[in-house]
């Protein structure tokens, strides 16, 4: 299931960059498909989110993570680049 977190946690990094580059990016020169791309992205984004989450739950036990280690994985969840670092620090060994 560890290994199921680290893809998730990429997959979810890859997808926050993403949208943001759709808001940031796309939105200003061409609106149109700025309004077509953000339910595709953005729900893509919201499942991995949510999974992240989840997984993050579902093996704090098994990875023995205290609870400053679980609040920050959690944390990290919210910035941008956050979940790399989590993925690198945190599951190096998985």
């Amino acid at each position: 299931m560890t290994k199921i977190f680290k893809f998730t946690a990429i997959a979810e990094g890859c997808s926050y960059i993403i949208l943001l580059l759709n808001m940031l990016a796309i939105k200003p020169t061409n609106p149109i498909l700025y309004k077509t791309l953000l339910f595709p992205i953005g729900m893509t984004h919201g499942i991995l989110f949510i999974a992240y989450l989840y997984l993050a739950v579902m093996i704090k036990n098994r990875q023995k993570w205290n609870t400053r280690d679980f609040l920050t994985i959690i944390l990290a969840s919210l910035l941008p680049f956050g979940t790399f670092f989590i993925e690198k620090r945190y599951l190096k060994n998985a």
